[in-house]
């Protein structure tokens, strides 16, 4: 099996995968071989890195998430592959549809599309019902969000009266050159809808929100625990086992066009206490102390 990954593909949760392979008799260096391809946040390397495993004649691979899926599907249309983390695989072409996902490729979205970014706005405005201004960080190289954005985000921020201003970010090292632009725009709070390049280290863009006192949204947890306030996204770690699932499905000689596209159907909202404290004692938009359970 190859693995194709955006970052590593041996942290955070990847474990999880390879845990469920186990359970369902996988055992790595015994009855399957994991080649593993891993771009460090070069996202130009993806493609090289995709014919390298191609060349390797895997009898399946694993990429995630949707530039390191792109890649693998544009470097062989014959070997199966499972992808994660992509938010909308038929708006992206990778896929005919979910149920009937057609050719070489399936897997478990991320995103149910059409909603999931204008709920995740009413959550932020409703954790700061002042806030009129919010500024997003987007990677441009993730078609997900080149795609999904624009649509989703515009109409939400109008229908709750926020000024929406968009900053790119292309790789890790400019983004502490965005936060402060952000702040000396206006911005009340940012809201980081997800990319590999935010996500490593985990309090890499918590911390430089706190130093610019602005409150963060996200959409993975451990950034969460690593110190931003809030985030809403789908769990993460149950999405690994029903990817396992799919692999032992295919390996066992099913073919991926057979095999429905998975979506999530559990989200996770997530506070940090203390970082809603500090919000709270310094910040206009945090009209009350928060209550309750919490990171």
């Amino acid at each position: 099996m190859g693995m194709l990954c955006s970052v590593s593909c041996t942290v955070d949760g990847y474990g999880t995968l390879s845990d469920e392979l186990r359970k369902l008799g996988w055992i790595e260096g015994t009855n399957i071989v994991i080649e593993r391809k891993e771009a460090g946040r070069r996202f130009d390397r993806l493609p090289e890195l995709a014919a390298d495993l191609v060349r390797s004649k895997p009898d399946l691979i694993v990429a995630f998430p949707p530039q390191p899926s792109r890649a693998a599907k544009d470097a062989t249309s014959d070997i199966p592959i499972v992808i994660l983390f992509v938010a909308d695989p038929v708006g992206l072409g990778l896929a005919s549809s979910l149920a009937h996902p057609g050719g070489h490729l399936t897997g478990v979205a991320t995103l149910v599309p059409g909603a999931f970014l204008g709920k995740s706005l009413d959550i932020l405005r409703e954790l700061l019902p002042q806030a009129k201004r919010v500024t997003a960080f987007l990677n441009p190289s993730n078609e997900m969000q080149r795609l999904l954005f624009p649509r989703e985000a515009p109409p939400a921020a109008a229908k709750l009266g926020i000024q929406l201003d968009v900053i790119n970010v292309r790789e890790a090292g400019e983004i502490p050159d965005a936060v402060a632009p952000a702040k000396a725009a206006g911005a009340e709070a940012l809201w980081i809808p997800g990319d590999p390049i935010f996500h490593t280290p985990a309090n890499m863009v918590p911390d430089l929100a706190s130093q610019a006192g602005l409150p963060s949204m996200y959409l993975i947890q451990n950034i969460v625990q690593a110190g931003g306030l809030i985030s809403y996204g789908p769990d993460f770690l149950a999405l690994f086992p029903r990817a396992a699932h799919l692999v032992d499905r295919i390996l066992k000689g099913a073919k991926p066009a057979d095999l429905p596209i998975e979506q999530p159907s559990k989200f996770q909202l997530a506070i940090n206490l203390k970082t809603a404290e500090v919000a709270w004692s310094r910040h206009p938009a945090v009209p009350s102390r928060p209550r309750g359970r919490g990171l």
